[in-house]
């Protein structure tokens, strides 16, 4: 039975050669990979079948939507209300104000393990791709050299991969939020985050250092609180120190909730008996009771700049974004005891 020209799929090209669709695409689109026999191969057989993909198949008929893929690893999703669902709305939102579709995919952790990459990639789905989260970095290397579309990576960064990024001020953030503190009269300082599990939690990690470093106070070890297992994501129960410190700066507000789930649970209060500041802004809804000091983190201009850069990128645009640091500001809303006052 004949083929449909206007179905034909890379899939296709690759199962009448005995091939991989990744190796279809490397040879669709001259990238290193591939003999210059198979290329030839490739390209003779789907100029027969009459492959066109999605982005040609538009504009043949005189569309200029485009397809925006989203990919976020499962483990960062958690809930309807997760700090990462919220952003990817955000995209979608921006997305559909510009005419455009937005397919999202979820990577497992056995996906990533095993280098297999996202249908939305092997089955040529969208013209562009936002990863929202930050991947295990051997995956992100491997998607970055299987795909010649291009790639925006949204709140997370990698100094060793080319790509466009958008992040939060992290480091800007913490440090704010830690001297809030200090100007309260806190001298002892904990921070609640597992080091490296995530860029974002590193940045944080550093901005809380730099203004205790600045004004002189202690970074003990025992007060540096890991908050989820850094190979799954997943929380983890904290584990207090015998001396507590009079404060805690928390890598996001829903680790500030655990944590003041489990002070109320020890008998503490707060800010009574220990302040504890967070991050992002996003509060779950009946998550806690307690009004949160934080740092108020724009998605939606995280959004909009990452929905801008993959477009522009998509239509050939030579404009170059690097690295987007998106501005905040800090929120108080009363979780933090001023010591100076009494």
């Amino acid at each position: 039975m004949a083929q449909n020209k206007n179905n034909v799929r890379m899939a296709d090209i690759a199962k009448e050669l005995g091939i991989s669709t990744v190796a279809v695409s490397k040879a669709l689109n001259n990238q290193k990979g591939v003999s210059e026999e198979l290329r030839a191969r490739v390209k003779e057989l789907a100029e027969q079948l009459g492959y066109r993909s999605p982005a040609q198949m538009r504009r043949l008929q005189g569309k200029t939507d485009y397809n925006i893929g989203v990919l976020i690893a499962d483990n960062y999703l958690g809930n309807s209300d997760s700090f990462y669902w919220k952003l990817y709305q955000e995209v979608t939102a921006r997305a559909m104000k510009k005419d455009c579709f937005v397919l999202l995919e979820l990577l497992s952790k056995d996906d990533a393990q095993a280098h297999r990459l996202p249908k939305l990639v092997t089955e040529d789905k969208a013209d562009g791709l936002i990863i929202i989260g930050k991947p295990p970095f051997d995956y992100a290397k491997a998607l970055k050299n299987a795909w010649h579309k291009p790639i925006v990576y949204l709140d997370f960064y990698d100094s060793d991969i080319s790509a466009d990024s958008v992040i939060s001020n992290g480091f800007y953030g913490t440090f704010l939020l830690t001297q809030h503190l200090i100007e309260r009269g806190h001298k002892d300082i904990g921070f609640v985050g597992t080091l490296l599990a995530t860029d974002s939690i590193t940045d944080r990690y550093l901005g809380y250092t730099k203004a205790m470093l600045e004004h002189h106070l202690p970074i003990r070890p025992e007060w540096i609180l890991p908050d989820r297992d850094p190979d799954t994501g997943l929380s983890i129960p904290l584990q207090f120190p015998r001396e507590m410190p009079t404060a805690f700066v928390c890598n996001c507000d829903f680790t500030a909730a655990a944590l003041i789930d489990q002070l109320k649970a020890k008998g503490l209060r707060v800010p009574y008996d220990v302040s504890v500041v967070g991050f992002d802004n996003y509060l779950v809804s009946g998550i806690h009771t307690i009004p949160l000091t934080t740092y108020s983190v724009d998605l939606h201009e995280m959004a909009h700049i990452a929905v801008r850069a993959v477009l522009k990128r998509i239509l050939g645009d030579p404009w170059k974004l690097g690295m987007h640091v998106s501005a905040g500001e800090l929120i108080d809303n009363g979780s933090v005891r001023d010591l100076k006052r009494e």
